[in-house]
């Protein structure tokens, strides 16, 4: 085997990465001022929902599982902040916040349960709660509804000298980091990769499974407050768009359908590209509709590249 090919299998995130570089060039090719110092906040601010969408996705997926509903949480987050909680003066940092991850928290366990305690398949589970979020945002925000001006603002600008974007991506990062070095992620990448084999082992298959989906609930509510700093209003009809970018990102970046293998670092890459790949068709003039053409093709791209050429397992087959 060659040893590009071999190093491509041993990280995962590397495809994506020499794919997002190529990008990078690309763009910057066409436009030299895309990475512009006075420009670069609101190009991390536009790039936050798609990475924490894809981070959102990750956890159900190593835990062997998978949660399509994550994308319309997040709008869901930001038509509840823009539509009921600024309204309805609860929409101070201190309040919003926690009341935010709170309710994300609840329906990613909901999602989490529906799969590990009633049994239903992963994709029925998080499609039904798909539905009722994106009915739910529907019913609280019909149409865009503008925020006034609120403390989530600055997530868009700079804090200080610091992107704003930077601290919603920098927490859910920072929290993964440290989660990486638990015990939690190891019985979770177990678990995607054999359950009975984990059980066996003394995992608590059910509470880690569990928790991977409240665990995307919580990283689905932090993309929502980032969609809410860039959007600066209510959008229900993002929902569908954020549903497929969220496992396009976390599949493109090496995380493995099956679970067990994969992790925030290659969905940060698979989000970039897919991110520098809008950019780069906007830029030269093509259709709103074949830009969600592309982030299909990108799925079906990763999904066979993980399946095949980046498998580890097609080595042993094929040796």
């Amino acid at each position: 085997m060659s040893s590009p090919l071999a190093f491509l299998r041993r990280h995962a995130w590397a495809f994506a990465c020499a794919l997002a570089v190529l990008l990078l060039a690309i763009n910057l090719a066409i436009s030299p001022s895309f990475l512009s110092p006075d420009r670069l906040p609101t190009t991390l601010a536009t790039l936050a929902p798609f990475v924490l969408v894809g981070f959102a996705s990750t956890p159900a997926i190593l835990s062997g599982g998978i949660d399509v509903s994550v994308g319309p949480l997040a709008t869901f987050i930001n038509c509840f902040f823009v539509a009921v909680l600024l309204p309805q003066g609860l929409g101070n940092w201190y309040t919003a916040i926690p009341l935010l991850l709170l309710v994300s928290a609840a329906i990613g366990t909901t999602t989490g349960l529906l799969v590990t305690i009633v049994r239903l398949h992963p994709v029925v589970a998080s499609t039904g709660v798909l539905f009722v979020l994106i009915g739910l945002s529907i019913t609280i925000s019909k149409a865009p509804i503008s925020a006034p001006s609120n403390w989530s603002e600055g997530l868009a600008k700079t804090v200080g000298w610091l992107p704003g974007a930077v601290i919603p991506i920098g927490v859910v990062a920072l929290a993964w980091f440290f989660l990486r070095r638990s015990a939690y992620v190891r019985n979770l990448l177990a678990t995607g990769e054999s359950d009975i084999s984990a059980y066996g082992s003394g995992v608590h298959v059910t509470v880690v499974r569990t928790l991977a989906y409240t665990l995307g609930g919580v990283f689905a509510g932090v993309a929502g407050i980032a969609l809410t700093a860039l959007l600066q209003s209510s959008q229900a009809s993002l929902a569908n768009t954020y549903a497929l970018l969220g496992l396009a990102a976390a599949v493109l970046g090496g995380t493995a359908l099956g679970g067990g293998k994969g992790g925030l670092l290659g969905t940060f890459f698979g989000a970039l590209v897919l991110y520098l790949l809008q950019q780069l068709l906007t830029a030269v003039g093509v259709q709103a509709s074949l830009v969600q053409f592309s982030y299909g093709f990108v799925l079906i791209m990763g999904v066979i590249l993980g399946a095949t050429l980046l498998n580890p397992r097609q080595r042993k087959t094929s040796s």
